[in-house]
Formats: C-alpha cells, structure tokens, sequence
C-alpha cells in the first residue's frame, strides 16, 4: 500500500493575498483619499475660503503698515511682492496640517477609525490617503490665495521665475505637514492634546519661519535661530521660486524638506504598522 503523503495547507491572510495579486495602492487607497478629499470640501467655505480670508488680511494689514519702511534683498523687490509668496506657503502648510490631524483625531474620537482598520487596507494606503489629503487641500488654499493676490501685486510679480522650484517646495512642504499632521493625530488622544501641538508647535514655528522678513535683518543670533526651524527652509525655497532670491541656497532649503520628509514618513509608517495609540 502506497504511502499517501498529507500536508497540511497554506492558509493565506486577506493582507497576504492583496500583497500577491493587487497594485500597492489599490481600491482600499482609492476610497479612503476620496473620503479624505470630499471631507474638506463639503464644507469648503470653512475649510478653503476661511483660510485665504484670514490670510488676505495679514496681506492687507502687513502691507499698508510696512510697505514704505521694510526693504528685503536690497530693495529688488517690494515688500508686498516678498509677502506674498510667505503667506501663500504659510496658509499651505497651517492648512496641510490641519486636515489630516483633524481627521485622524475625530475618526479616533468618534470610533469610526475600526471601519477603516478592520477592512484589508494596508499601512502604506492608510498613510497615503490621509497624506495625500492633506496635500489635496493645501494646495487647493495655495492656489486659491495665488490667484486672490493678484490684484495686489504686479501680475508679472506672481509669475514664478522658476515653475519646478515653486512645485517642488509646495509638493515637499504638504508632504511633510500633512505627515506631521498624520503623526499628531495618531498621538493625540483628545482634541486639547492636538491643540497644543498646533498652538505651541505649528503656529509659532510657520510664522517665525521668514514669512513676515527676510532673516537678513534679524541680529546674528537670532538668523542661527531660524536656519534651526525646518519651516523657514520650506517658505524660503519656495519664495526663490518666484523671484530667484532667497536667504539661503534652495538645494540646500530642498536637502532638508527631503530629509524631513524622509524622517516623518519613518516615524508614521511605524505608528501605522505597529498600531500605535490606534489598536485601543
């Protein structure tokens, strides 16, 4: 009698086989990015319009009381054309943040974030939508606020003198707020946590980043002060995108959006993968 030889067979999970037979970013990705995108603009006017609003009026306040007195690059530019680009960068960052934080803060609140972690999803998707989100918006409040300015400026002003470096830095900047955010949300355990992180983090670092004046006039120890701050480099590289100028090198301002991109990504992979603060 022949010997039949029984093994016992392969049970494959639900994530093993997406991993084998679909796309890395497949239709569990597609939905979660639309529900983060249709998220802010059901309600666009708080979401998008609000924020050019507010930031129109720093537009307007700033430039009617320091026009005549603050000088920037030696005079090449006017001080309003040197507003504009750091307000635009500033409301593009705040805005980054402020979706995928937000989101990630009400879905843990509301306990609705078990729909999103039950279905075979993976981390990588999860990571991507709530980002890409993020970027969906600031960008939206970036082009939105670009085209809102015009009639304060030249038009010639606003015309990047380099498009790619201008992409570049807003593609980058969003990438890496809307990771922060990402990693704020996670980490938050109620809405008083996410304020502090945004009042006493976001707030002070994106206005003391260069937004208001060239680092150029701040005393010594102060300018060593802000090349510390990783925003400062975002809104600098993406001001030399308009003008050709900057405070300092835009390889340099672009070496540190990758490495800060690169390092967010780690950390909220991780947090994702090991279901840190989310698996409770």
């Amino acid at each position: 009698m022949n010997d039949v030889s029984t093994s016992s067979p392969t049970i494959a999970t639900s994530a093993q086989i997406r991993k084998s037979s679909s796309p890395i970013l497949g239709p569990g990705f597609k939905a979660l990015f639309y529900k983060e995108c249709l998220r802010f603009w059901k309600v666009a006017f708080q979401t998008v319009v609000a924020p050019v609003v507010t930031t129109l009026l720093y537009l307007l306040i700033f430039s009617h009381a320091l026009s005549e007195h603050v000088k920037v690059y030696g005079g090449k530019i006017s001080y309003v054309e040197f507003l504009v680009p750091g307000l635009i960068m500033m409301a593009v960052l705040q805005n980054a943040f402020a979706n995928s934080s937000s989101s990630m803060i009400q879905s843990k609140m509301m306990r609705n974030l078990i729909f999103i972690l039950l279905p075979p999803i993976t981390s990588l998707e999860i990571f991507c939508a709530y980002v890409f989100g993020a970027m969906a918006r600031g960008l939206t409040v970036g082009v939105a606020m670009w085209l809102l300015t015009l009639p304060f400026v030249p038009w010639h002003a606003l015309v990047p003198d380099n498009a790619l470096w201008v992409i570049a830095f807003a593609f980058g900047g969003t990438w890496v707020m809307g990771t922060l955010g990402l990693i704020a949300g996670i980490w938050s355990e109620k809405f008083d946590h996410l304020a502090v992180f945004q009042n006493f983090i976001i707030m002070p670092l994106t206005f003391l980043a260069g937004t208001f004046y060239s680092i150029q006039t701040l005393p010594a120890f102060w300018q060593k002060i802000s090349h510390v701050n990783p925003f400062f480099y975002m809104i600098d590289g993406f001001r030399y995108g308009f003008f050709g100028v900057s405070d300092v090198s835009p390889w340099i301002s672009l070496g540190v959006v990758t490495f800060f991109m690169t390092l967010l990504t780690i950390v909220a992979m991780r947090m994702l993968v090991t279901g840190y603060k989310l698996r409770q």
